[in-house]
């Protein structure tokens, strides 16, 4: 009887899996926070609109765009500061909310540096074609 092995996901594929799942926090998080947990007003606030820039590189991530993820970690830095923000200046549900934001903002960044590296690291190198 042979024992079938899966080989071990490469480190592309862990960056991207990474990267979908903290935007896909920040999504969620932003929806849940603003609308139910401690939103800003009772029973609701419009700054739940705020996932929705979140939501375009959505579809960049799933396809593997090399762009995406380089506007994506320059995005992600509002959301990064928004939660430093109000991490420091609300009272506590809205603060560890704002500090789990901070946390998977940075957990995005670092999804999206990794797999641009990686990206870039594997990907052929053409020689210089332009010899002086």
């Amino acid at each position: 009887m042979q024992a079938t092995h899966t080989p071990a996901p490469s480190p592309v594929r862990l960056s991207r899996n990474l990267a979908v799942a903290s935007l896909l926090g920040l999504i969620v998080l932003g929806l849940v926070w603003e609308l139910w947990l401690a939103p800003l007003r009772p029973g609701g606030s419009w700054l739940a609109l705020k996932v929705l820039p979140l939501c375009l590189p959505l579809a960049g991530l799933l396809k593997n765009r090399m762009y995406t993820y380089r506007w994506l970690s320059l995005l992600l830095w509002l959301y990064f500061t928004e939660g430093v923000v109000r991490a420091t200046s609300e009272p506590a549900p809205g603060a560890w909310l704002a500090a789990l934001e901070v946390l998977l903002s940075l957990a995005l960044f670092a999804a999206c540096v990794m797999h641009i590296r990686l990206r870039l690291k594997a990907a052929p190198t053409q020689p210089d074609t332009a010899t002086p």
